[in-house]
């Protein structure tokens, strides 16, 4: 099947850059038509692009391995996910007169947030402008527009984040991949719009996002974002704190995931198996001494997490408790310890059945969970559209007859008639000939 009408998306890691391509049916739910994943750790660091070049050719080979599942057809744009160290919320308002017989219109919040939009804080870009709080005359108003009110004032939670981290993502993926952009996307934000319900964000939650570079805190109390704080702590801490057992990265990396939890059991005497170094004889290390170095920098993670929200007083206030994504987020016994730690109830991150036109192990995979996200919030088509030529009849050239001067053409037609009467009297002559010649004869 040739698909012709798609959102196509990449979501930038620190591990891996996720491509996902998918469809909305007449419902609005969403289905994904194709997916891949290529490795990111020599390009991006901590959500950001650092080598602009390598990651133009990383995003180049990903999109030629989405477009060889769509039957031919090519990818014309991207929605790009963005995270990344330097991301933050800052408070910003503005404010109108609009007289004593003003009325609120959908012009004045658009300019409104236009205005915010273009605000430029000291070294840093705004990325999105969410969450507005709305003041007529001093009172807060759900819904503004229509009402009549002297001076309107909206406050923004703004989502912004060093120039760098926009600019390095054109210049390798347009400038250099020559890949136009439909937009970038602040991806904890589309992955909450695809998460949490209205209920959750009412009565408060917090989404971690657990990174290979760092850890991301969305919080939501009241319908409304309180905050986005990135923690530059990621699952490749841990990874690396394990190679202090005297264990290559990526052996590491192995057996944190498959033997690996985040709960130190000190009487536990289980061993694993390990490679020390290439050409090495395998050793045994024991398990409980692997988890004591995995949970002591799971619980320096969660404390700085705990901190940020009791610095926004919302420890307690959180109803809905704490929703978990990214692949660092599979790390055995991790809800438990977060359980514990907070008090609250913990979910694995999934996009809302709603959403979704069916399930399967990727739209419910926590790890793919921002990807399905950026996939919901696009809104243009993707896929490049072929411009057929638009067939015309060709009407056949008339015969334009030379126009000729009148007296000329006066002498051709008395010539003709010449030629034509004398032509008759020659034959008749010839005719009478023959027949004399012919009595004679006989």
């Amino acid at each position: 099947m040739k698909h012709t009408d798609f959102i196509a998306t990449i979501d930038l890691g620190t591990s891996s850059m996720v491509g996902m391509v998918g469809q909305c049916n007449a419902q609005g739910s969403l289905s994904v038509i194709a997916y891949d994943t290529e490795v990111s750790t020599t390009c991006i660091r901590r959500g950001c692009v650092y080598n602009v070049e390598e990651t133009a050719n990383k995003i180049k080979k990903l999109v030629r391995k989405l477009e060889n599942k769509l039957s031919g057809v090519t990818i014309a744009k991207l929605y790009i996910g963005v995270g990344g160290q330097s991301i933050k919320t800052i408070d910003y308002g503005v404010s109108r007169v609009l007289g004593l017989d003003g009325v609120v219109t959908d012009d004045v919040i658009k300019s409104l947030y236009e205005e915010c939009c273009s605000y430029h804080p000291d070294m840093l870009d705004v990325l999105a402008a969410v969450s507005p709080v709305y003041f007529l005359d001093d009172k807060q108003e759900m819904i503004p527009i229509g009402v009549p009110c002297n001076k309107i004032e909206v406050k923004y939670k703004l989502v912004v984040g060093r120039p760098t981290l926009k600019r390095n993502i054109i210049k390798s993926i347009e400038d250099r991949a020559k890949i136009k952009i439909a937009e970038v996307v602040v991806s904890p934000l589309a992955l909450a719009q695809a998460v949490l319900t209205e209920d959750e964000r009412d009565l408060g939650c917090a989404m971690l996002g657990f990174g290979a570079g760092v850890t991301t805190l969305t919080v939501y109390k009241n319908g409304l974002l309180k905050d986005l704080t990135v923690i530059p702590f990621g699952s490749n801490l841990i990874t690396r704190d394990i190679t202090s057992l005297h264990i290559v990265e990526s052996e590491a990396e192995r057996i944190k995931k498959n033997e690996g939890s985040a709960i130190f059991d000190l009487a536990s005497d289980q061993t694993v198996q390990v490679n020390s170094a290439e050409g090495t004889k395998m050793r045994e290390i024991k398990v409980a001494e692997l988890n004591n170095i995995i949970e002591a920098r799971v619980h320096e993670i969660l404390d700085n997490i705990y901190s940020r929200l009791d610095q926004l007083g919302l420890n307690r206030l959180l109803g809905a408790g704490v929703i978990i994504t990214g692949g660092g987020a599979l790390l055995k016994d991790l809800p438990d310890v977060i359980k514990k730690r907070f008090n609250m109830p913990v979910r694995f991150a999934t996009a809302r059945k709603s959403l979704l036109e069916t399930e399967d192990s990727i739209t419910t995979s926590c790890e793919y969970a921002t990807a399905i996200g950026l996939l919901l919030y696009g809104k243009d088509n993707c896929a490049t559209v072929e411009v057929k030529p638009i067939a015309t009849h060709k009407e056949p050239t008339p015969i334009v007859e030379e126009p000729q001067h009148k007296e000329e053409k006066k002498n051709v037609q008395s010539r003709t008639r010449k030629e034509g009467t004398g032509n008759s009297f020659k034959k008749m002559i010839d005719g009478l000939s023959s027949k004399l010649f012919a009595d004679d004869t006989e």
